[in-house]
């Protein structure tokens, strides 16, 4: 491996390079150590441009988008961190509408710009904290909608170049893909999304209705949202609750009060303490129940 140089990235990049950055303010969770080299891709070309890079020199890269569902160990990450802002959209209107974005727009911002201009299909997304690559990579979904039902097709980024892969091709299932189930020399760079024409007025109540009921029903402050998967027809939370750890603490780090599958962090919260509570919280359910919870957050870097 041949460790990627600072100059060699901002050749292709044209924002500063960053050297030995924490990726804490980065992440929705606000914990995790820091990376060697921190690079911004504004667009999809730059987004590519990084990862070309690194699969050339062998260099180990970290792609964050908003840093949800991503728990980041306290020694940071041996390595590149990409940050994707490559967030540029396009809509197409018509009788069959449809919105293009590339994988660094906010997915819930999306929702909000598809109601408002009297498109519907995505009203689930408006409560989703991640970005449109994040919702592709793992089938995102909330109240009773997801990625795989509402997209159309991806732009996948490969050694051969940049394609079209199609739903049937990411192979999706519960929070998943063939992305995020096989490791592979792959990087999502946009995504096109079906629509539907409606009322703007309709979208938004509906909208509204399902952002109050995620405020009542989801814990405020950070965190990395949900942490683990729902097993089959149960709950991971209901499960959590039952064994009887909801509101455990460790360090700054707790299970939380409101809803025990959100593990909020304090302040200065170091991940092993999280980590700490999410081994406690498989063995424990484990020991109770009889049941395997697994992670839907995802644990990388270098841990204590």
């Amino acid at each position: 491996m041949n460790p990627v140089a600072p100059d060699t990235l901002q050749k292709f990049v044209k924002e500063q390079v960053q050297e030995n950055i924490s990726l804490a303010p980065f992440t929705s969770a606000r914990i995790g150590g820091p990376a060697d080299i921190l690079v911004i891709a504004r667009n999809a070309d730059e987004l590519a441009n990084v990862a070309k890079i690194c699969w050339q020199t062998g260099e180990a890269y970290l792609l964050i988008g908003a840093g949800s569902n991503l728990l980041i160990g306290d020694k940071g990450f041996r390595g590149v961190a990409i940050l994707n802002k490559a967030k540029e959209t396009q809509f197409r209107p018509g009788p069959e509408p449809g919105v293009w974005a590339e994988s660094g727009a906010l997915f819930s911002n999306l929702a909000h710009r598809c109601a408002a201009q009297g498109f519907s299909g995505l009203e689930w997304a408006a409560t989703i904290p991640g970005t449109v690559g994040g919702a592709v990579y793992g089938n995102a979904g909330a109240f009773g909608g997801d990625t795989a039902h509402d997209m159309l097709r991806a732009e996948i980024l490969t050694e051969a170049g940049r394609t079209w892969w199609t739903v049937e091709e990411m192979q999706y299932a519960y929070r998943s893909s063939i992305l995020k189930r096989l490791p592979m020399k792959a990087l999502i760079l946009s995504a096109e999304f079906r629509l539907k024409n409606c009322n703007a007025a309709v979208i938004q109540t509906t909208i509204g209705k399902l952002t109050a009921q995620r405020k009542i029903s989801q814990p405020p402050g950070a965190s990395m949202g949900s942490m683990f998967k729902n097993p089959g027809e149960d709950y991971a939370g209901r499960l959590i609750e039952a064994a009887g750890l909801k509101g455990t603490r460790i360090g700054s780090a707790e299970i939380s009060s409101v809803h025990a599958n959100f593990f909020i962090n304090h302040g200065q919260t170091q991940a092993s303490d999280v980590k700490a509570l999410i081994d406690l919280a498989k063995s424990t359910v484990k020991e109770k129940f009889g049941i395997d919870l697994q992670l839907e957050v995802e644990l990388v870097g270098e841990w204590k």
